[in-house]
């Protein structure tokens, strides 16, 4: 996924109305509009980085005399100390847009090296880590992104990329008389030519409800590792399967041994860690 500017864009404006609407009033009471200074955004830990372009665009839409150059790119790992951006220019700007950048960047690199030391736990299996649509509200597309930052992949970005059938619509329809496979089948005929069906199953058993349904993917939704190889066998690849419910780096290596295609962590993005990064500024 590239960078959605777009979207960065929209965030940014929002971010900086929202801590500047009233402007800076300890900046704006002790610094001296022409005092010039450079600084350095600094990883205080390891992790993955994403988002260093738009923490640094922050600073340039602060103030458009400040120059705030990347030094590393996303996706790279860091070190404790590493250096990842410098920004150099009037010091009023910097430290006025300082919160903003880090916030930016600091979410957005926690959920870059959580993706990360999960895709790094199934390594050597064939299962991928996705995310989900648990993202902030407003900061889906920089969420998603920073997923793939961290070596992730991207499930369905809205309610309209995918037809997914989940445990309410099919109790919803069950007073019709409908089975999972008759859910299916109508979602089917009733849905966009090219859209994939998924199904949402919790035992073996309506997984093979789903499958002879046609589903194209089948999410296997808190089942033990015992249980999803079951499903697994029993699919034999005649569906993509998602491993999902409460995967944590305890348990997905068990979900990715069983066979599975995909794995989805909601975690990734509802429950970020924010990256430790801080500005340090540069004495002369």
């Amino acid at each position: 996924m590239n960078l959605p500017y777009a979207a960065l864009d929209d965030v940014i404006e929002r971010a900086l109305r929202e801590d500047l609407s009233l402007g800076d009033a300890t900046t704006d009471a002790l610094v001296p509009p022409g005092l010039q200074g450079a600084a350095r955004l600094v990883a205080r830990s390891p992790g993955v980085l994403a988002g260093i372009e738009g923490a640094c665009e922050v600073f340039r839409r602060v103030d458009s005399e400040i120059n705030a150059q990347p030094l590393v790119e996303d996706g790279q790992r860091l070190e404790p100390g590493q250096a990842v951006a410098r920004i150099v220019g009037p010091m009023a700007g910097i430290l006025k847009a300082e919160r903003t950048a880090l916030n930016l960047l600091q979410r957005m690199s926690g959920i870059a090296t959580m993706t990360a030391e999960l895709v790094d736990a199934v390594h050597g299996t064939a299962a991928r880590i996705i995310d989900t649509r648990k993202t902030a509200p407003g900061l889906r597309a920089l969420d998603k992104y920073a997923v793939t930052a961290g070596g992730g992949a991207n499930h369905r970005f809205n309610l309209g990329d995918l037809v997914l059938i989940k445990d309410n619509h099919i109790e919803s329809l069950a007073v019709e008389g409908l089975g999972i496979a008759d859910v299916v089948r109508r979602a089917r005929a009733n849905a966009r030519h090219n859209l994939r069906i998924e199904v949402e199953v919790e035992t073996v058993a309506q997984a093979g409800e789903a499958l002879e349904g046609g589903a194209d993917i089948i999410l296997l939704d808190n089942m033990s590792p015992v249980e999803m190889r079951r499903a697994v066998e029993l699919i034999a690849g005649r569906a993509l399967t998602e491993a999902s419910g409460d995967i944590s780096m305890e348990t997905v290596r068990a979900a990715a041994e069983s066979g599975v295609d995909l794995i989805s962590v909601g975690a990734l993005t509802h429950s970020v860690k924010a990256l430790n990064i801080a500005l340090d500024y540069e004495r002369r």
